[in-house]
């Protein structure tokens, strides 16, 4: 058995490695279990003089989670284990102390510490400070940061300057302007995570040359729904194909709109629109002229597609051709346009205070105020029934 002495903080490094080369212990003590069990004692008292809690047991770091950040036993243990190296609660303490005093609270810390425990190793000044900073300079408030960060901390691993900067430039050269970039990024954090070489940039430059939709196009989709922009690929490519196959030509102002729904709506789930439709009495040109005009027929749930239809038919009184002209009528919500606004007006008839001065159609198009000023409001005395059916559909707030 070869005994090597534990030497003093002052212990010449050269020394205690020409003693460990000749005992062919050097390999090993290159490896951290065994300077940690010769030199633990030394480090400890190297690491409180700069501050935090030291201890030998590894898994100290169970008691940590639990005690600091109000874990449960269970947890503590599963997400210490990135944590194993640690032997002060130097960087944890610093890191937590940073996150209150940015507002996330106890919840909000479990949340992104769950996700990614090893941001308890980050460095507060050079790491996470800067970023907070970074997101403050752009525009964004201290609650804004926070509900971005509990709800995408992988926001917290990127680099300003490699990555933040020129994704940000490209959503702004997308979108129009940083006050939308930052709108959306509110509601929508996960776009910064996205890679632009091998994401962003391969679908625009697919979009635009390959497919010769005008990046002015692109822009409009991505306003309203950035993720479209984000997926992969060969996913996007598979998109494309299936818009194809609908015979809607890609320079037509439509196709990109198209590709949004097909985006949002499973095969299965377009398939099943167009069965349903058909089984109405449309015929395929009817079909393709209503999704030429409608693109967001073939995302609606089957199901509603179908209520709505029935309704149209069977109490307005429309017939499928007339409904395949006037497809936009399948967009708006049953419960809250069009059953109440039919009834509305099939109670002024009935009472003998409207006539027929103008189609349902066109009454179901106009915007709620519009609706509530032309045709309610004006009764709202003789039949105060009105204010109850579009207050229960709720269109009527505010007036």
């Amino acid at each position: 058995v070869i005994r090597v002495p534990l030497s003093p903080p002052t212990m010449a490094a050269a020394t205690l490695r020409s003693v460990l080369r000749r005992s062919n212990l050097l390999p090993l003590f290159e490896t951290r279990r065994l300077r940690d069990l010769l030199f633990f004692s030394s480090s400890v008292d190297a690491a409180a003089a700069v501050g935090g809690t030291m201890s030998p047991d590894p898994h100290f770091m169970v008691e940590y989670l639990e005690n600091s950040c109000g874990f449960s036993p269970s947890e503590a243990a599963k997400f210490s284990k990135p944590l194993a190296h640690l032997r002060s609660t130097e960087k944890p303490d610093a890191v937590l102390n940073f996150m209150r005093s940015q507002g996330i609270d106890g919840a909000g810390i479990r949340k992104v510490i769950s996700s990614r425990p090893k941001f308890l190793c980050y460095n507060v000044e050079t790491n996470l400070a800067p970023k907070f900073q970074f997101l403050l300079d752009l525009g964004l408030s201290k609650s804004d940061i926070v509900y971005a960060i509990q709800n995408n901390n992988a926001i917290l691993s990127l680099n300003i300057h490699r990555s933040f900067v020129p994704k940000l430039e490209m959503w702004e050269r997308l979108m129009g302007s940083r006050e939308h970039v930052l709108s959306c990024f509110k509601k929508t954090t996960w776009f910064f995570s996205h890679s632009v070489e091998k994401r962003i940039h391969p679908n625009l430059k697919f979009l635009t040359d390959e497919c010769g939709i005008p990046e002015e196009r692109v822009s409009m989709i991505v306003k309203s729904y950035p993720h479209f922009i984000a997926q992969k690929p060969e996913s996007l490519r598979a998109l494309i194909a299936r818009a194809d196959e609908l015979g809607i030509p890609r320079h037509s102002q439509s196709f990109i709109w198209l590709l949004r729904s097909l985006h949002r709506a499973s095969k299965t789930t377009v398939e099943a629109n167009g069965e349903l439709l058909r089984s109405f009495g449309w015929s395929e040109a009817e079909f393709l002229s209503a999704v030429k005009q409608s693109p967001n027929l073939l995302s609606l749930s089957p199901e509603s597609l179908r209520r709505k239809m029935e309704f149209l038919i069977n109490e307005v009184g429309y017939v499928p051709s007339f409904i395949a002209d006037h497809c936009h009528l399948l967009q708006y919500s049953l419960e809250k346009r069009i059953i109440p606004r039919f009834r509305v007006l099939e109670m002024l008839k009935t009472k003998g205070l409207w006539t027929e001065r103008g189609k349902f159609v066109y009454f179901v198009k106009l915007s709620n105020t519009k609706f509530m000023d032309k045709i309610v409001l004006p009764y709202k005395e003789k039949v105060p029934e009105l204010l109850d059916i579009m207050r229960v559909a709720g269109e009527c707030e505010g007036k």
